[in-house]
C-alpha cells in the first residue's frame, strides 16, 4: 500500500507540476490520525511558498483513491496527509499473507548484489565470551535480513594466527604441560590462565606422555591449541546456528604479497614516507588528524597495514556492500582503514562500519567480569547452557547495538510473560493449538468471501500491524536495527493476545470461525517469518 501511494503522490505532484521531492509515509501512533501519513505538503511549503494546509489540499483534490483500498484521506495539524485504509483492503490482505507465507516480507531491493559481512573475528587464543556472542547473533541476524532483501551474502571471519599473541599462547600450555609433569613452574599474570589452556595441556599429555619435556620452543604446543580452540569456536557458532562461508588468514595477505603491494602503492604515489625509521602513511590527505604508522621501525606492520590490505580483497572479491561489525573498542581505530581505502582509490562508501557496545552479564546483583586470560571469564556456552540458543539470540537483538546491553540472567531463565522469548514462542504455540483444534473440529478456511465478517477493532489492529511487516524488513535492512524486529514481534504478539481474549476463535458461527482461523494463520506466517530472521525457533507447542 504504501508504495502504491507512493506512485500515486508523486503521479499528482507532476499533474500539479509541483516540484519532484522524496515521499516519506509513516505509521500514526493513534488510531485518529489513520493508518499511514505523509508530510509531503510541508515539505514543498518552502519551494512553491505556500501555505502546507493549502497545498495538501490541492493534493486531496487531485488524489482519486479506490474506496476498496483508501475509506478516506484527512488533513491534519500543519499539514499532514492522513490516509485511512477500507475494512475491505485490510480484510482482503488477510488472504494475501496466508497466500504469500514463507515469503511474506521478502523484496529484491539487494538483488543481483553481492553483500560481505564480517564478524566475530576473534583470534584463536581462547573460547568466544558472551561479548563475541552479541556480535556474533548481531552479524549473523544482519546478514539474514540482507538475505531477505534479495542480496547474495557472504559470511566472512578473519584471524590472525601469528604474532606475539599466539606465542603467549604456545607457552602458556606447555607451563600447564610441565605442571601436569609435576615441575613447579612460574606462571606469569600476561599468560592465558583460564581452565581451557589446561584441558589442552591434558590432552597433549594424553598423546604424548612426558616426551615433551624437554621441548624449550611452543610450536607444537601453540599449533595444538589454535587448532583445538578454533575447533571449539567453531563448534560454539554452529551451536548457535552460526556458519561461515569464508575463514581468511592474515597470514595469506603476507604469503600473496598483499601487503607489499599496498606499500608499494603508496610508496609510488607519495602517500607514504619515512620518519624515524618508520614508514608513515599520509592519512591526514583523507581527513584525518594525523599521519599514521603502517611499518614500525622494528620492521613490524601496525595494525592498520594489514587491514587496509585485506579490505582491498573485498572491493578485488567484487562486493557491492561490505558490512564490518566491530566492538566498541574499535571506534578510533576503522577511520584509518577507510582512508587507506580511499588512498587506494576505492569507495569507501561501500564499507559499512557498525559499532556495538559491550555486554554485562548480572548474576544475581553481582556483574561477572570476562576475560580471555583470566580464569574468571562466561564462555557463550556456558551461557547457552543456561538459558538455551533462542534467548541466547533474542537477548543479544533486543536493544540496540549502540547502546550497552545488561543481560539479565534471571529474566532470561523465567518462564512467564515478562520473558519476551517466551511471550512471543507461546503466542505461535498457541496458535498453533488453536490451528489443531479447529482441524480436530474439521472446521478450516476456505475462500476469502468470509472475510468480510473480520471487522472486530481487536481484529483491525493485529490486520494493520501485521501489514507493517515487509516494511519494517526493509528498514531493519537499510538502516542495521534488527533490535527494532524483537520490538515488532512483541507488539505482534500483544495485539494477538488481545485479539484472543476478546474474539472467540471457534465459535458456532462457520463463517466467522473461518475468518477468524484465516487471521491467525496469517499472524503465525508473520511471527514464524520475523523468527527465521532473528534465527529462533517457532515451536507448535510449549
Amino acid at each position: 500500500m504504501e508504495a502504491f501511494l507512493k506512485q500515486t503522490i508523486e503521479t499528482t505532484l507532476k499533474d500539479l507540476s509541483f516540484p519532484n521531492i522524496d515521499i516519506i509515509f509513516e505509521t500514526p501512533k493513534l488510531d485518529t490520525h489513520g493508518d499511514l501519513s505523509t508530510n509531503v505538503a510541508m515539505q514543498l511549503a518552502r519551494p512553491l511558498k505556500q501555505n502546507p494546509r493549502s497545498i495538501a489540499e490541492q493534493i486531496i483534490a487531485k488524489l482519486k483513491p479506490d474506496p476498496a483500498y483508501i475509506s478516506k484521506i484527512e488533513i491534519a495539524g500543519p499539514g499532514f496527509i492522513n490516509f485511512f485504509y477500507s475494512n475491505n483492503y485490510l480484510q482482503q490482505s488477510v488472504e494475501h499473507i496466508i497466500k504469500a507465507g514463507e515469503q511474506f516480507g521478502r523484496n529484491n531491493f539487494g538483488k543481483g548484489k553481492k553483500a560481505q559481512v564480517e564478524f566475530v573475528s576473534a583470534n584463536p587464543t581462547g573460547p568466544l565470551t558472551i561479548g563475541h556472542g552479541r556480535q556474533a547473533v548481531l552479524g549473523d541476524t544482519i546478514a539474514n535480513f540482507l538475505e531477505w532483501c534479495g542480496f547474495q551474502v557472504t559470511r566472512e571471519y578473519y584471524f590472525n594466527n601469528a604474532g606475539r599473541q599466539m606465542r603467549v599462547l604456545g607457552e602458556s600450555v606447555r607451563l600447564r604441560y610441565l605442571e601436569l609433569l609435576g615441575e613447579l613452574v612460574e606462571f606469569p599474570d600476561d599468560h592465558y590462565q583460564g581452565e581451557y589452556i589446561k584441558d589442552i595441556a591434558r590432552q597433549l599429555h594424553r598423546k604424548y606422555g612426558d616426551s615433551l619435556k624437554a621441548e624449550q620452543e611452543s610450536d607444537l604446543f601453540k599449533s595444538t591449541a589454535e587448532q583445538m580452540i578454533f575447533q571449539d569456536i567453531k563448534n560454539t557458532l554452529q551451536r548457535l546456528g552460526i556458519v561461515f562461508d569464508v575463514f581468511f588468514n592474515e597470514k595469506d595477505l603476507y604469503e600473496q604479497g598483499d601487503i607489499d603491494r599496498v606499500i608499494r602503492f603508496f610508496k609510488e604515489n607519495n602517500l607514504a614516507y619515512q620518519k624515524d625509521g618508520a614508514l608513515w602513511f599520509r592519512s591526514t590527505e583523507f581527513g584525518q588528524e594525523q599521519d599514521r604508522v603502517i611499518v614500525k621501525s622494528t620492521g613490524e606492520p601496525t595494525y592498520r597495514l594489514p587491514d587496509i590490505a585485506y579490505h582491498r580483497t573485498k572491493y578485488e572479491r567484487g562486493f557491492d556492500l561490505i558490512i564490518d561489525l566491530f566492538g566498541a573498542d574499535h571506534i578510533a581505530t576503522y577511520p584509518d582503514v577507510l582512508a587507506g581505502l580511499q588512498a587506494l582509490g576505492y569507495d569507501s562508501s561501500r564499507t559499512k562500519v557498525l559499532i556495538h557496545q559491550f555486554v554485562t552479564l548480572y548474576e544475581g546483583t553481582e556483574k561477572v567480569r570476562m576475560s580471555t586470560r583470566k580464569a574468571n571469564f562466561v564462555t557463550l556456552d556456558e551461557l547457552m547452557d543456561e538459558v538455551g540458543v533462542d534467548v541466547t539470540r533474542w537477548f543479544f537483538l533486543m536493544r540496540s547495538m549502540d547502546s550497552h546491553l545488561n543481560f539479565d540472567l534471571s529474566l532470561a531463565k523465567s518462564q512467564s510473560e515478562e520473558n519476551p522469548v517466551y511471550y512471543n514462542q507461546y503466542a505461535h504455540a498457541r496458535i498453533c493449538s488453536i490451528l489443531r483444534n479447529a482441524a480436530e473440529a474439521r472446521i478450516e478456511y476456505r475462500n476469502s468471501e468470509t472475510l468480510q465478517h473480520l471487522h472486530h477493532p481487536a481484529e483491525m489492529q493485529l490486520i494493520k500491524k501485521l501489514l507493517n511487516f515487509p516494511n519494517l524488513v526493509e528498514r531493519c535492512t537499510r538502516d542495521f536495527t534488527p533490535h527494532l524486529m524483537t520490538q515488532y514481534l512483541s507488539e505482534v504478539s500483544t495485539l494477538f493476545h488481545k485479539f484472543y481474549t476478546e474474539c472467540r476463535v471457534l465459535t458456532d458461527d462457520t463463517d466467522l470461525s473461518q475468518a477468524r482461523l484465516a487471521l491467525i494463520r496469517a499472524t503465525k506466517a508473520v511471527l514464524a517469518n520475523g523468527f527465521k530472521i532473528l534465527g529462533v525457533t517457532a515451536p507448535e507447542r510449549m
